[in-house]
């Protein structure tokens, strides 16, 4: 696979270089991949994406992801964790006490876990559709 070097789009906005499908490019995010190359790391901490790839040059701190990944995230762990609980609840009918001690960490740990690699998801989404924040719009 030929080296993609990202320009500026300052001096030439038609020549954006290639993206690869959206399937890899979410995936390569999911696992915390520039969603570009898939050479180096998206975060430089638990949330907070790099501001460009080293090996490629993509701009990923102009994606703005901003609401989505938190939403997705409450969307999955309430469909894991609702079940169960309402499962749990008529199948051995526990005490309040036993629920919150099983439910509240399983929810915190799965919110925790999904999170990260949802948001790495969501940069590689947008940096497909082209949803990046202009230069404009940085002010």
């Amino acid at each position: 696979m030929p080296t993609v070097r990202w320009t500026s789009n300052r001096d030439t906005p038609d020549t954006i270089p290639p993206l690869p499908p959206l399937g890899t490019a979410i995936s390569r995010g999911l696992l915390g991949r520039c969603p570009a190359c898939g050479r180096t790391h998206l975060f430089t901490g638990y949330l907070s994406v790099v501001q460009e790839c080293s090996a490629c040059g993509a701009p990923l701190g102009s994606a703005r992801a901003d609401d989505l990944p938190p939403y997705l995230t409450i969307l999955l762990v309430g469909h894991i964790v609702v079940p169960l609980l309402l499962w749990m609840d008529r199948a051995r009918s526990p005490s309040l006490w036993t629920m919150v001690a099983i439910f509240v960490p399983l929810t915190l740990v799965l919110s925790l876990t999904l999170l990260r690699p949802i948001k790495g998801g969501t940069v590689g989404l947008m940096m497909k559709l082209g949803m990046m924040k202009s230069d404009a719009e940085t002010g």
